[in-house]
């Protein structure tokens, strides 16, 4: 059992602490996988906040079949999906894109190697918002959450073998992202 769904045992036997240890471990990677979903910082924390009231509230069962953050994120993704399936039809505009005039401009820095790191970095990032939902969340989960493929395709409701479909087709079309950006295999 690991440290999550431990902490969680303890929760659901009357032990506060055990939600609080939760939210110390997770909180972070939950609200940058949820800002892969929606890209908008404050929205993401948000819903890890709403993910975090379901957890305490609602208690669902945790089966012990995959690690305590999959199932963590699989719920986080069940608020997201909640939250677009409410909002469709509605336009929102990030407040950070109005007071900055949506521009992104590159920080200056004082070495050009940093310069050339951070604009990678960002035509990376451009890349990722250019792809289909579905090719973002699975190249997020499984590159900057680490996941195993399983552990993947549980987050997202596939099998694994759908699973490393899907991963294959986000690899492809990320890669044609890339170039469009004038990134190859050399710059990364």
């Amino acid at each position: 059992m690991d440290n999550g769904a431990s902490s969680y045992r303890r929760f659901l036997d009357g032990d506060d602490s055990g939600l609080v240890e939760i939210i110390r471990d997770y909180k972070d990677g939950l609200i940058l996988y949820l800002n892969s979903i929606i890209p908008n910082g404050i929205l993401a924390e948000e819903l890890c906040e709403d993910t975090f009231v379901r957890l305490a509230v609602k208690k669902p069962r945790f089966s012990g079949r995959s690690t305590f953050k999959t199932f963590l994120y699989a719920i986080g993704r069940r608020v997201a999906a909640d939250h677009l399936r409410k909002s469709k039809g509605k336009e929102t505009v990030s407040l950070d894109a109005l007071a900055e005039g949506g521009f992104d401009l590159p920080a200056e820095e004082d070495v050009v190697s940093d310069y050339l790191r951070d604009e990678t970095r960002r035509a990376v990032h451009r890349a990722l918002g250019r792809l289909k939902d579905t090719h973002r969340e699975v190249l997020w989960l499984v590159y900057f959450e680490e996941l195993s493929v399983k552990e993947a395709a549980g987050v997202l409701g596939k099998s694994p073998h759908a699973a490393e479909s899907l991963i294959h087709r986000a690899r492809l079309s990320m890669k044609t992202e890339l170039e469009k950006e004038g990134i190859t295999d050399e710059n990364i």
